[in-house]
């Protein structure tokens, strides 16, 4: 059975691609090279990655076994790459390879590829130029609806090809305009402002979602947990779930952990200074989710082997 959106980006996690701070840094010497020109906000350091990593990995593991498939090792990829979520889509067609917006992380979606001959994983499609289509910018209201966030990471004919891609296996692709806010060079996705954690609960930042994107999404019965300013840059806004209202955010978010409490949300948190907050990028982002089992209680199951 091939990688499924069951679930939505809320059902019970299963398997999820993951790459270590060590697989992605590399070492220190290379982090204090690169930083700077990936837009990272400070150098990470190397050791306190990999603790928070450790940390991180034991909280989406803490309830039952969870199968993980674990990214090597390639030479043709940046820091960014710890952030597995951004060069590839899971669909029912398979998996979906995109094309990074961000030139610096241009060969990610490639390394995925290459890495896949070595999982029993279908590759429906990919997006080539002039698409561009980053996994931040797409995210499951359900099964058979998505969302698309078009900005300067995604483009309309990388949405295009999304949907050709897709096919008869959605009903509907709803494209969400971003806002400008800090311009082409800054990180920002979708998933930047809005998490669903259940199929009518989400965590977002209203200021900067489009009115008309709100106003469909109440129409779907989704209440929200609103994200403070104050909390917004450090990415309150970006929340993992790994089972419905099952979530875990990066620490330093407490009024919006107290919201999602009580909406009677379960919430955990790791310390994300060295690779969640320098390099922009949450929970959502270091994880690319291969199969969740639905709220209906049906489980979808990448052919993936396990590497723990």
């Amino acid at each position: 059975m091939q990688p499924s959106p069951a679930g939505g980006e809320f059902g019970t996690l299963r398997t999820v691609l993951l790459k270590q701070p060590l697989a992605a840094f590399r070492d220190q010497a290379r982090v204090d090279r690169e930083w700077r020109s990936l837009g990272f906000t400070a150098p990470p350091d190397v050791l306190a990655a990999q603790r928070e990593y450790a940390e991180f990995i034991a909280l989406l593991d803490a309830d039952m076994p969870l199968e993980v498939v674990l990214l090597e090792v390639d030479d043709t990829t940046t820091l960014d790459s710890i952030y597995v979520r951004d060069a590839s889509i899971v669909s029912a067609a398979g998996l979906i390879l995109g094309r990074m917006g961000k030139p610096a992380r241009a060969a990610e979606p490639a390394a995925q590829r290459r890495a896949c001959q070595d999982w029993p994983l279908h590759i429906a499609g990919e997006i080539v130029s002039p698409g561009t289509l980053e996994g931040g910018d797409v995210l499951w209201l359900d099964e058979r609806t998505i969302a698309v966030g078009r900005g300067y990471r995604t483009n309309d004919e990388g949405i295009r090809q999304l949907r050709a891609i897709l096919g008869h296996t959605i009903d509907d692709l709803i494209v969400v305009p971003l806002p400008h806010w800090r311009g082409a060079g800054d990180v920002f996705h979708l998933m930047s402002i809005i998490s669903p954690v259940d199929d009518d609960l989400a965590v977002v930042y209203l200021p900067l979602m489009p009115v008309p994107f709100v106003e469909q999404l109440s129409a779907r019965g989704m209440q929200f947990v609103e994200v403070p300013d104050a909390e917004f840059e450090t990415m309150g806004a970006n929340v993992l779930a790994v089972g419905p209202r099952d979530c875990v955010m990066v620490a330093g978010n407490p009024e919006t952990q107290a919201r999602l409490e009580a909406a009677g949300a379960r919430v955990r948190t790791y310390d994300g200074t060295n690779i969640s907050l320098k390099g922009g990028g949450g929970p959502t982002c270091l994880t690319r989710p291969l199969s969740r089992e639905g709220a209906a209680g049906r489980s979808q199951k990448a052919e993936v082997r396990r590497q723990k």
